[in-house]
């Protein structure tokens, strides 16, 4: 896998005859949910068809924060800011996690009464975020050869090593009685009277009465052999990642040319601000009418191409029999090419911005699948027509920050605890219920 080097988790070798809840997908959000339910007695399997934290889980910014992140999602981001304080005691491991604040620059008028507009979302929960004008960002950053009108800055936001932090949830979720296999892809899931009775992997059968699938970007393909209709596509982004470097910025900052932030080596992970590829492929025409809000939204950020992912994905087959062999063995993890165009502008227009970066040695680059719904917020969610089934995924570029909250409200879910956010937003029947699906500003 040429994409980062995550922290190694070794499975265990022996499949459980049977568990209480199988959790499908070795993320950040199948982790954080196999630790929630494992620290609560339960006991779990987490299965991953390839390594843990392998994919996106791995391949993102880092970044760790409420800020301009959709209405909707706030509540939940707001638990995970608290949960994530804690982490590190918690999982006996470090994730790199520190806050460090996050700054949304603003290059009009325009731009910053939208983030003025926007921080009201934060006025209860009394965190610190406040607008900076011009003057006060330029005192922040002297060096700065930016000109914006101002900008949103948040303290309380942070930052975290995605390397690290699903491979140290995984084993803190072991440490509390979980199996934890890798490369055992889950083929599909069993019924008995109408509910969950139990998985089928590649190693062989796991009974069960619940099962989360945390599949990211494949877990559309996975619900679709259960003949469930699942809105999900995905958007590339491309990463460099710098040598340790002097005098760089501490705070991550966005801006639409470039987004950066600190890594814990000293170094810098870089991409492009708003930029994004978007592989033209069958699932798109499938799926053309739910995402036409979210395409006239952000039209402007979307790089379109027509390639060989088409016919990759062309020949992935959408049923498929437990008895034989699924894509996800096929498919261990998801490692695109980068795009070095998009993200050598990135590195571009941030030195121009901040010089300290014309001395910056690339290290590494790699490309994430952002799995996205048609309105940007995840889904969290039992599934109606199947008792014991539940969906967490559709995270839409926002799920490394809000991953120990999202496993903890999943969590909450799938034992019948009182939630400890209104889950409603994130169920997955507001995509066939009538419900207005709205993609609210954030990014």
């Amino acid at each position: 896998m040429p994409g980062p080097y995550v922290v190694p988790v070794h499975g265990d070798a022996e499949l459980p005859e049977k568990v209480d809840v199988v959790v499908i997908g070795g993320g950040i959000i199948g982790s954080s949910t196999a630790l929630e339910l494992a620290e609560r007695g339960l006991s779990v399997a987490l299965c991953e068809k390839g390594g843990i934290g392998h994919e996106q889980s791995s391949r993102n910014w880092g970044w760790v924060r409420i800020s301009r992140r959709d209405p909707r999602e706030v509540p939940l981001m707001a638990e995970a800011l608290r949960l994530w304080s804690n982490l590190d005691k918690r999982v006996e491991a470090h994730t790199g996690y520190t806050r460090a604040g996050i700054i949304f620059t603003c290059e009009t008028d325009r731009d910053f009464a939208e983030h003025e507009r926007w921080n009201r979302n934060l006025e209860p929960y009394q965190l610190e975020s406040r607008m900076l004008s011009g003057a006060e960002f330029k005192a922040m950053f002297p060096d700065s050869r930016l000109d914006i009108k101002g900008a949103l800055y948040t303290p309380v936001d942070g930052r975290a090593e995605p390397q690290k932090a699903a491979p140290a949830i995984a084993e803190a979720a072991r440490r509390n009685g979980a199996t934890v296999l890798t490369e055992c892809a889950v083929r599909g899931i069993e019924t008995s009277a109408g509910k969950v009775s139990g998985v089928v992997t590649e190693r062989g059968p796991i009974a069960c009465a619940a099962v989360v699938l945390a599949g990211g970007a494949w877990s559309s393909l996975f619900s679709g052999n259960h003949g469930l209709r699942l809105p999900q596509l995905k958007v590339m982004n491309s990463v460099i990642r710098t040598k340790p470097l002097e005098g760089g910025p501490d705070q991550a900052i966005w801006a639409k040319s470039f987004a950066v932030r600190k890594r814990r080596d000293g170094g810098y992970t870089i991409a492009s601000g708003h930029e994004n590829v978007v592989d033209i492929v069958p699932k798109s025409f499938r799926f053309a009418v739910d995402f036409i809000p979210a395409l006239r939204a952000e039209w402007h950020s979307l790089r379109f191409r027509l390639g060989g992912r088409f016919f990759d994905e062309a020949r992935i087959p959408s049923r498929w029999s437990l008895d034989e062999a699924s894509p996800f063995e096929y498919n261990r993890v998801l490692d695109p090419q980068p795009s070095k165009k998009l993200s050598d502008a990135a590195l571009v227009e941030l030195t121009q911005a901040f010089p300290a970066f014309a001395k910056a040695e690339i290290a590494q680059r790699w490309a994430g699948y952002i799995d996205v719904t048609p309105d940007a917020v995840p889904v969290i969610s039992a599934i109606d027509s199947t008792p014991g089934f539940h969906i967490a995924t559709g995270f839409s570029g926002h799920g490394f920050g809000i991953g120990p909250a999202a496993g903890r409200l999943m969590a909450d879910i799938v034992t019948n605890r009182t939630p400890i956010v209104d889950p409603g937003a994130f169920r997955f029947s507001r995509f066939s219920d009538g419900s207005k699906i709205e993609l609210i500003t954030g990014f």
